[in-house]
């Protein structure tokens, strides 16, 4: 934007001068290209988790979502994406940011809070993952 005049760009990338006088009597509509960005958070928890805390969890994520309205979209799904092992279940939680790809520090920012306040629920549900307890073989000097 000039002083005088103001340039807009065309989807071919043509420059258009218009004179800032003659702007000043249309009206000027912008197009909103870009949708709000989706993210995703994969995670387990232990096999013995109870479904009551299951489902408290998605309940707290929901609430954080919900009273964050201005970073997240309240619709968001959580999924169990697997059994494994028949100890761990793997988990993933989708949401859709209030923003586009375009601001990528904030998205990250947004995402980081996210994750902490994942962390902060698993602590106060006192849900966890604990790994297998693996077979260790300890091998002798023989040499005497």
């Amino acid at each position: 934007m000039n002083i005088l005049t103001t340039v807009f760009l065309r989807y071919d990338n043509e420059k258009i001068y218009y004179p800032n006088s003659v702007l000043a009597t249309k009206p000027i509509s912008n197009f909103y290209r870009s949708p709000d960005m989706s993210d995703s958070l994969e995670f387990s928890i232990d096999f013995k988790t109870p479904l009551e805390k299951i489902g408290t969890l998605k309940l707290k994520i929901k609430q954080y979502l919900e009273n964050n309205p201005q970073h997240w979209h309240s619709k968001h799904s959580v999924v169990v994406n697997e059994i494994e092992n028949v100890n761990k279940i793997k988990m993933a939680l989708y949401v859709d940011h209030r923003m586009n790809f375009q601001n990528y520090a904030e998205k990250s920012r947004r995402k980081t809070g996210l994750v902490l306040e994942m962390k902060r629920i698993f602590e106060e549900l006192s849900i966890r993952y604990d790994r297998l307890p693996q077979e260790v073989r300890l091998v002798g000097d023989t040499r005497n």
